[in-house]
């Protein structure tokens, strides 16, 4: 429902998709399984070719158990088609998941901080109410910068966007437009950056509301 009140307000030559990762699931890719039926890997012919010993690689030095927190991810990609469908914004809801544990905590914001690096704006929407962090300011924190409107206990529920702007001569800066949420409250429009100087509206309120008519959701 949000791709389809973004899609009207994106100039031509852009593009919006979603994506969903499970974290627990998985694809099974047919493509690994082509050419299973061609035998072992050699190098030769029956015309006196030479067969090449195959490589066989030494012992790990270390084997270790570890969680590697694969990130459940729910996010719309923007992408500007006139350039190679170069990623120029990003909306990322947060899930349950992302909050559990310090190291998803830290997964998510980390790759909020890459797209920021490349240029990339990102809008983040954490509406979940059972985990109470806020990603935004561990990510402020990460780059060694904090939000005076967050306050003493920064809140738990908000929708953020973030762009990172180059000057010439300069250091680059970060903007962002931070809004704190409540239940109850409407949810609010989030300027989305498709380049330096363009920008359309994010309707947060009026995808969900059609979502809930669609789901019948009270």
């Amino acid at each position: 429902m949000l791709v389809q009140h973004l899609f009207p307000n994106l100039p031509v030559g852009y593009t919006a998709e979603p994506r969903v990762r499970l974290g627990h699931y998985y694809e099974l890719d047919i493509g690994g399984f082509e050419g299973d039926e061609s035998g072992p890997t050699w190098s030769g012919s029956d015309t006196g070719g030479v067969a090449t010993t195959p490589y066989v690689a030494p012992h790990p030095t270390l084997t270790i158990d570890v969680d590697l927190g694969v990130q459940y991810e729910y996010e719309v990609l923007v992408f500007d088609d006139e350039r190679d469908r170069t990623l120029v914004a990003a909306i990322e809801f947060v899930s349950p998941a992302n909050k559990d544990r310090p190291e998803h905590r830290q997964a998510f914001v980390t790759k909020c901080a890459a797209m920021l690096q490349k240029g990339v704006c990102v809008s983040i929407v954490d509406v979940v109410t059972v985990r109470q962090f806020n990603l935004y300011s561990e990510l402020l924190e990460l780059i060694g910068r904090s939000d005076p409107a967050l306050g003493d206990k920064a809140p738990h529920l908000y929708a953020v966007t973030m762009r990172s702007r180059s000057r010439p001569r300069k250091r680059p800066v970060l903007d962002t437009w931070f809004y704190p949420l409540a239940p109850g409250r409407p949810l609010p429009p989030l300027p989305v950056w498709l380049n330096a100087d363009l920008a359309v509206s994010l309707d947060l309120e009026g995808s969900y509301e059609v979502t809930c008519r669609v789901l019948r959701i009270a």
